[in-house]
């Protein structure tokens, strides 16, 4: 499909710099082919049945951008892909001023080294450190907010607890899974109330779903690679749920792309699944999800989901109504069965 399928007039008002406080009071439009229905989060409960099963995202956000200088040139690095202990692959603003090889120090006591440059100023790094590199990148690194939110207004403490879900566990990705930033410690009680079942799998959010798509036709963009884990248990308990009829809910664009690529099988490895209208999906029933960006690879998907048309309608709804967009905005639950 043509890119320009996937654009949409979005006033630059209504993509938020910052959460709702408190998280649960996001705003939430619920999309089915019946129709489009205005709600809030913490409503979610009562928007599901009885054994539906959310699964979310369990990734912690670490702080994965690092400023350093060769020379006269400021190289600012966002790291977006481990590849060992010691090893990133990254984003390089100001990549061509370094070659293999190059030395670039970021302070406090960390040091990078140009193990080799990639297309798109995508680096390979390998880092140098007296003290752990988990530990070097706490001093060194800030939260790897969105572009659009570090430009307008800068990163400040209130973005370590902000851009982090509740749930945060397995430290790795370099992007949070915003979907789940509108979970509360109350709203997991209450789902569970309600006899929602939770079940949570791991994939290391990269900075790549932050890029733009620069080609025309969808079937030459190439996804960046993600590391992802469904446990053996977590993978039986979703097979369950299917043979019983029961509906499985990606909590988040990352949690359904993990799904649909393992088919709901144990899986630990890396995935650049990009889904587009006309995918046939086997593993998910629904998707929560936040309001993303015109021609983004996330429109992409939650059209494919919902249908095009329906989905350029929720949005039309969404902007002339006042919902907030991108990774601090607000949320919408898409049900293809309603």
């Amino acid at each position: 499909m043509l890119v320009d399928d996937f654009d949409f007039p979005l006033p630059e008002e209504r993509i938020a710099l910052r959460p709702a406080s408190p998280r649960d009071s996001a705003r939430l439009l619920k999309v089915s082919p019946a129709g489009l229905w205005d709600h809030v989060v913490r409503e979610l409960p009562h928007l599901l049945r009885r054994g539906d099963v959310l699964v979310f995202n369990d990734t912690r956000v670490i702080p994965a951008q690092l400023s350093g200088r060769k020379g006269e040139a400021a190289i600012d690095v966002t790291l977006h892909m481990r590849l060992g202990p010691f090893e990133w692959l990254a984003f390089v603003r100001n990549s061509r001023r370094l070659k293999a090889g190059d030395r670039v120090p970021f302070g406090f006591g960390l040091e990078g080294v140009v193990v080799d440059k990639r297309d798109e100023g995508e680096v390979h790094w390998r880092f140098e450190s007296e003290d752990p590199l988990e530990l070097a990148l706490e001093r060194a690194g800030k939260m790897p907010l969105p572009p659009y939110i570090a430009r307008r207004r800068g990163i400040d403490a209130n973005d370590k607890v902000d851009y982090q879900t509740v749930y945060a566990n397995e430290k790795g990705a370099v992007a949070a899974p915003t979907a789940g930033l509108h979970f509360t410690p109350q709203l997991l009680l209450a789902l569970d109330a309600a006899g929602v079942q939770r079940k949570t799998v791991t994939l290391h959010v990269g900075a790549g779903t932050f890029l733009p798509v620069k080609v025309t036709d969808t079937v030459d963009h190439r996804m960046h690679a993600e590391w992802g884990r469904v446990p053996d248990d977590v993978s039986a308990s979703l097979k369950a749920a299917k043979a019983e009829g029961r509906r499985i809910i990606a909590v988040g664009t990352t949690s359904l792309r993990l799904l649909e690529a393992s088919g709901l099988e144990p899986f630990t490895g890396t995935t650049d699944i990009f889904i587009t209208p006309g995918y046939r999906f086997c593993a998910v029933d629904g998707l929560m999800t936040n309001f993303h960006l015109p021609k983004s690879t996330l429109f992409m998907l939650v059209s494919a989901l919902m249908g095009l048309d329906k989905m350029h309608a929720a949005y039309t709804h969404a902007i002339e109504t006042g919902y907030r967009f991108y990774s601090y905005g607000d949320s919408s639950l898409l049900l293809p069965d309603g």
